[in-house]
């Protein structure tokens, strides 16, 4: 019997008939394969190393997550030490295998053998230990770039892996990719135990402990990152919660469990990235939101500077280990693909990424200066181009300057993100968003849209983008089921569900719609396009609400739109002089700069005014209006739908019935 700390072999043998493999880091009885997931497994070990002797809480925290990193280790060690006597069946009150020293910490106080050699045993009684062991090695065993045969074996090549911050959080995230992977292989295999339905999951925003405000779009990028890569996984058996949901809980402190009853996830991944003059400290960890239990936690340090060929050696090898694990996984392994060659190019492809997702004018102009400098470093960065193309294609909606000023750029460099890259589902959701609203190629763009989604059927965006193309068209429950996709993926995204109302209205359920848009304004009352809200009114006869909301947000929309909603609502409710008044003023703002003619018509459909409403919607096709996609199923212009000239032109728009 080995008495005090114990010298450590591959293999050791503790209790009476309990097996601990270092190599695997699988533990058996009597040949059959226990499940107990890595961060139990190495604190038994470290118990074990220390036989006899008091392991307090600080020691075993120091030696699993290392020093400085704030973790609830608490639970989580309380969790470990739980799973640890289960699977042990260990008596907390009598133990024969850990005593707890009440407030210092454990003891391990079993007897060890140290045999010079252990038969391996690869089977068991119930048939189950081969599959048991396969299921155990993928929750257990570390990947490639990271498989040690011991504790501090593995933090000093951790201290020996000196590379570039960016590189490394490109490397992180394929490391998480396949820490990841082999969780949802390892709970797929668990069937007793797994959550019904696909696992849903949520990378939550990096902290920034830098120190630096500047450092946002860092840490953004690397969360945004980490989102798009584990999307792409599996995306059959594992939901991944897009970035406009997870940033709500940036800078909060909301716990984990509201957390996952929010966002429907039972697993989040964390963490924070600290940085000084000559290094970079990133913790992540991966967590189930039910019990707080970390199942898998890991600390790296690099230096800011280094080799971009590391990036492409770990991409490669998590490849491989996706594909050991979950099979022929090309989606997975092409991610490693979209990385540029270029150290700058990905900087400058970060800050483009921060201010596009700011959703402003502003925002989108400085957008498109970091993407196109992004280009200019790498020209092979597709990335970059597909966001020169989203910046561009959403312009026209954020600006009043005329979406022709930026189509043919739009188009340009999603045509070219193409020619690099044909699997970049972001790129085919710009192709699709570009040819439907200017081009009204529909055929086109729903193959665009599903192409998307077949590269990556986690992209909240395509479903959403390709919900409102099916709400085009009058396919009102199609639209509504890639909503509710959308809304699964991006549960707390406003415009997700802003639009959600929009098919309802459309579809002319207007309680519906009102109901939903008014949850929206809850959230959030100067949100544009819940505002929709007075479209709703006026169709159910509610024209003092409608009239209430045009002058409570009227300054919080351009001029024009004002005073077309004001003449369309007092020409819906018999007000005559008041629409002719609130026409005359959008007419004057039209002489001084020209504008989307569409919206003029819109104030004439106020009025029931068939020859105007229809003069001007030409004069809008002639301008190629984005705004011409709502004629199908626009309630404003039902009193259209039997005049011939409105025929043709839905024809003409390639919306005919």
């Amino acid at each position: 019997m080995a008495t005090g700390p114990v010298k450590i072999q591959d293999t050791i043998r503790f209790g009476e008939d309990f097996e601990l493999d270092l190599q695997t880091y699988r533990l058996s009885r009597s040949g059959c394969v226990l499940r107990l997931e890595r961060i139990p497994t190495e604190i038994l070990f470290f118990l074990i190393e220390q036989k006899g002797q008091l392991v307090t809480r600080d020691q075993i925290a120091e030696k699993i997550w290392g020093k400085g990193v704030f973790l609830d280790t608490d639970n989580s060690i309380n969790g470990a030490i739980r799973k640890i006597r289960q699977v042990l069946r260990d008596d907390p009150e009598q133990p024969r295998f850990i005593q707890t020293i009440t407030g210092r910490g454990y003891r391990f106080i079993a007897s060890v053998v140290e045999p010079e050699l252990l038969t391996t045993i690869s089977s068991c009684e119930n048939g189950r230990g081969l599959q048991a062991n396969a299921s155990n090695s993928l929750a257990a065993s570390p990947v490639s770039p990271l498989r040690v045969e011991t504790l501090e074996t593995a933090q000093s090549k951790q201290r020996d892996w000196k590379k570039s911050w960016l590189i490394f959080a490109a490397g992180l995230t394929v490391v998480l990719i396949a820490v990841v992977a082999g969780w949802v292989a390892w709970s797929r295999s668990q069937a007793a135990q797994a959550t019904p339905g696909r696992l849903m999951l949520a990378a939550l925003p990096f902290q920034n402990l830098t120190g630096d405000n500047g450092q946002e779009y860092l840490t953004d990028g690397l969360t945004e990152e980490i989102i798009t890569q584990l999307g792409n996984l599996d995306p059959q058996h594992l939901g991944v919660i897009a970035r406009t949901s997870v940033m709500h809980y940036k800078n909060t402190q909301t716990p984990l469990d509201q957390i996952g009853r929010e966002l429907g996830v039972q697993y989040v991944i964390e963490g924070s990235v600290r940085r000084d003059a000559n290094e970079v400290r990133v913790t992540a960890q991966l967590i189930q939101t039910r019990d707080q239990t970390h199942v898998w936690a890991r600390q790296y340090d690099r230096e800011p500077k280094g080799l971009l060929a590391l990036q492409s050696e770990i991409a490669q090898e998590i490849a491989d280990e996706i594909q050991l694990t979950l099979g022929d996984h090309k989606s997975a392994a092409a991610q490693a693909s979209l990385s540029p060659q270029n150290y700058d190019a990905y900087d400058l492809y970060l800050k483009g990424q921060y201010f596009f997702n700011k959703r402003t004018a502003a925002g989108l102009e400085e957008a498109v200066g970091y993407f196109q400098q992004a280009t200019a470093k790498d020209p092979n960065y597709a990335r970059a181009y597909a966001g020169v193309a989203d910046s561009y294609a959403l312009m026209g909606g954020y600006t009043e300057r005329p979406q022709t000023q930026f189509i043919a750029k739009a188009r340009a460099a999603a045509l070219k993100a193409l020619e690099l890259d044909q699997n970049l589902p972001e790129a085919h959701t710009a192709l699709a968003l570009i040819v439907q609203n200017y081009d009204w190629d529909w055929q086109t763009a729903e193959k665009e849209f599903r192409r998307a989604i077949e590269l990556s059927p986690n992209y909240a965006t395509a479903h959403h983008w390709y919900a409102e193309h099916l709400m085009w068209r009058g396919r009102f429950d199609e639209a509504l089921q890639e909503s509710e996709r959308a809304r699964q993926l991006d549960p707390l995204s406003l415009i997700i569900a802003a639009d959600n109302g929009a098919i309802l209205y459309f579809s002319r359920q207007y309680d519906r719609a009102i109901e939903k848009w008014r949850s929206v304004l809850e959230m959030d009352p100067d949100f544009p396009r819940a505002h929709l809200i007075r479209d709703a009114y006026v169709e159910k006869g509610m024209f003092p609400e409608a009239l209430a909301t045009v002058e409570e947000h009227g300054p919080l929309v351009n001029a024009p739109w004002y005073w077309a909603y004001l003449a369309y609502v007092h020409g819906r409710s018999g007000q005559k002089s008041q629409a002719q008044y609130a026409l005359s003023e959008l007419l004057q703002l039209n002489r001084r700069k020209p504008i989307d003619a569409k919206i003029i018509a819109d104030g004439y459909a106020g009025l029931g005014d068939k020859d105007e409403a229809i003069a001007w919607l030409e004069k809008a096709y002639a301008q190629h209006s984005p705004e011409l996609v709502s004629l199908k199923v626009s309630p404003g212009y039902d009193f259209l739908r039997s005049d011939r000239r409105f025929e043709a032109l839905l024809r003409r728009v390639g919306l005919a019935p």
